[in-house]
């Protein structure tokens, strides 16, 4: 059975991407550009979904916004 996550993706201060996948709690990866990021990103999904249960659909991904917030 194939299943679809969403990984977000941002970009640290010293260059490096960042993925997390919000459906799988503590389910993140890094590396120096993004088709590195995908490749280590499946991985760390497969491996979190060997030891847990793919949480029940209850989300929809609608998408992400900005917000900017004077300090």
């Amino acid at each position: 059975m194939k299943r679809v996550y969403h990984v977000v993706i941002e970009k640290d201060t010293a260059g490096y991407f960042v993925g997390v996948v919000p459906e799988l709690p503590g389910c993140h990866s890094q590396a120096r550009n993004l088709d590195q990021l995908l490749k280590r990103m499946k991985e760390a999904i497969e491996v979190y979904l060997e030891d847990q249960e793919p949480a029940p659909d209850k989300l929809c991904f609608i998408g992400i916004q900005q917000i900017e917030v004077s300090l």
